[in-house]
């Protein structure tokens, strides 16, 4: 079932096209679509052989991450403690296939359970990880926009204003005036007023690539930025429970407004998402509903 309207889903057929007529040294290689249960919101991923990947969009808002991740992430990858998936390859639309894509490493491991973990030394590497991120030059990169995480947490009000009407139809399993009064605890912190910052933007499980329990890749740069940490910070509550949450947040060190704004970044996708996702994605809608719970429990 289709995630979104309008979302165009890329067959390995026209993939294979798309290869023979623009990589032939890897026409030969065999094309396999990846598990849906590990495909995000918005690209179709395939194999290529053993060693690649093929990052394809699904919906338009997606389209431009190829040239974006071509951009940046070379000059960030050789600054953080961890593999990060540089292209290889941008490929042009063709085969009845509409946008740019990709074709990255493909990074073996496995992604952290979907619903949050308490793991102290997982959250260890990955507030490593934001640290040296957030330490990189931020001079020349790519400011982000109104609405988008790293903006100010205001632009989001209007479309949580206009979910959570909604989402009083229905039993999420949280009270939803405490979700308001909470989004309201969050509008109220301060804005970020220090330098902007490379951020990565989506700090989720399913965005994390471990081996033998350790942090051992980052993927998924379609938020990144410059502009306030919060979102970072934001992966306390949407990666990590228990004692494990406290030693992220403890170990990025930001302060208590910052930590305000963060969980205003978990809470107002979450609000939103719930019934945007309730029926076509269901892992994603629980997920929302799980980082709702929690944020009212923050600062309730």
């Amino acid at each position: 079932m289709p995630i979104h309207e309008n979302e165009v889903r890329v067959t390995a057929e026209q993939l294979r096209r798309l290869l023979a007529e623009q990589c032939p040294r890897w026409a030969e290689l065999p094309v396999t679509a990846v598990p849906s249960d590990l495909e995000g919101t918005d690209h179709v991923l395939f194999r290529i052989g053993d060693g690649l990947a093929a990052r394809m969009p699904k919906v338009a808002w997606a389209a431009d991450q190829a040239d974006s991740g071509r951009r940046w992430l070379p000059g960030l990858a050789a600054r953080l403690p961890v593999r990060i998936p540089i292209p290889l390859y941008v490929g042009e639309p063709g085969a009845g296939y509409p946008w740019r894509w990709s074709v990255v490493p493909w990074l073996d491991g496995t992604t952290p359970p979907r619903l949050g973990c308490d793991d102290v030394p997982l959250a260890g590497d990955l507030a490593a990880f934001v640290r040296a991120l957030h330490r990189i030059d931020p001079a020349g990169g790519p400011a982000k926009p109104p609405g988008s995480r790293g903006a100010s947490l205001r632009h989001a009000d209007e479309s949580v204003r206009r979910a959570l009407p909604r989402l009083a139809g229905f039993d999420d399993g949280f009270d939803v005036s405490a979700a308001e009064r909470a989004w309201e605890a969050c509008l109220a912190a301060p804005e970020w007023a220090g330098a902007p910052v490379w951020i990565h933007g989506d700090l989720q499980p399913g965005n994390l690539i471990t081996d033998g329990g350790r942090l051992a890749a980052v993927i998924d740069f379609g938020a990144l930025g410059v502009g306030d940490p919060a979102p970072d910070v934001a992966a306390a509550l949407w990666t990590f429970t228990g004692a494990a949450r406290d030693a992220f947040r403890e170990a990025v060190a930001y302060d208590e407004d910052t930590w305000r704004r963060a969980c205003g970044w978990a809470l107002a996708p979450s609000l939103t998402g719930i019934d945007y996702y309730r029926h076509t994605f269901p892992r994603m809608a629980e997920h929302g509903r799980r980082m709702v719970r929690a944020v009212i429990t923050e600062l309730s």
